[in-house]
């Protein structure tokens, strides 16, 4: 164990014994070294260093909550590094194998994205037509007119789970009756 470990070993000890302020001073040191870690092991699989900070935030959420598990006659590092590592695991495993390319390379040669024909108000309003009339009030009020499901459920004197409920069956029906449509 080195000097800085068993520094960290006694703020602990202090820590559990109450002392809030050794316990504040722990948590400030093991920042930076778990930073450290994160971002080195980062950098060697190839992922951006701004992830790392998600796993020094959850290894410190973790050494917090975790803290009672650790054996004061035993070295602090070993535990330490272990929350970090399965910080670190959990974190990669969550991420999945997504490699990211700055879009920015790649806008020369990108064709441009199809766009879609505007939609007027006037197939807006043939389309909600096709829907009974709770259904189409609720769509219009949610999607078209941009309210939210709460404002919805008061303007309808409805529940805001059943106007949920209604949106979701309206949305259904129409994608229904459009396919059949074409």
């Amino acid at each position: 164990m080195n000097d800085r470990e068993r520094g960290w070993a006694l703020m602990m000890q202090a820590a559990l014994a109450g002392d809030q302020l050794a316990y504040d001073r722990l948590l400030r040191e093991l920042a930076p070294a778990i930073r450290a870690v994160a971002r080195r092991r980062f950098a060697s699989m190839g992922v951006s260093a701004s992830e790392s900070e998600d796993v020094v935030q959850e290894t410190l959420l973790a050494i917090h909550l975790k803290r009672h598990t650790w054996r004061t006659g035993d070295p602090l590092g070993p535990w330490l590094w272990t929350i970090a590592r399965n910080k670190l695991v959990d974190h990669m495993r969550r991420r999945g194998r997504r490699i990211e390319v700055p879009i920015e390379d790649f806008a020369e040669i990108l064709p441009a994205a199809n766009e879609r024909p505007a939609t007027d108000a006037a197939d807006v309003d043939r389309h909600l037509a096709l829907l009974p009339e709770k259904q189409r009030a609720i769509l219009k009020a949610v999607a078209v007119e941009g309210a939210s499901i709460g404002e919805a459920a008061a303007r309808m004197r409805m529940t805001p789970g059943a106007v949920r409920v209604a949106l979701h069956r309206g949305f259904a029906r129409l994608a229904e009756k459009l396919r059949a449509d074409e």
